[in-house]
């Protein structure tokens, strides 16, 4: 029941950044363009889509110890291209910054455990 609720709670921030894409594509494209990413509104689509397939993975255990290499990749990829927290000036944009990065290392060690422990005994890997 323990690796359920861990996988749950690792989807959760995965849920709220693809409702927070969705409800507002335009602020996320916008953050994207600013970041000059080549594509925004692509990125931004295969952004949610793939938050949405980690998220569904995680919450239902299907698929989970792919789902777990997916998020590592996801979350590393996320780290290095917005939370470079060392390109910004020295105050409160720099310490938010910083604090998605440690966010992002954290999800990572819960991606590598997920990888190691499976998905427990509640998931549809194991249904099958």
């Amino acid at each position: 029941m323990l690796i359920l609720i861990g996988r749950i709670l690792l989807a959760w921030v995965f849920v709220g950044s693809a409702y927070g894409a969705l409800s507002n594509f335009g602020g996320s494209v916008g953050y994207f363009r600013s970041l000059n990413l080549p594509a925004p509104e692509l990125f931004t689509i295969i952004n949610i889509a793939v938050e949405i397939l980690i998220s569904l993975g995680l919450i239902l255990g299907f698929g989970t110890r792919y789902c777990a290499v997916l998020m590592f990749v996801f979350v590393l990829m996320a780290t290095v291209i917005a939370h470079r927290y060392w390109e910004y000036p020295a105050g409160a944009q720099q310490i938010g910054q910083y604090n998605h990065f440690l966010k992002n290392i954290s999800i990572m060690g819960g991606a590598m455990l997920i990888f190691v422990t499976g998905p427990g005994r509640f998931s549809l890997d194991r249904a099958t």
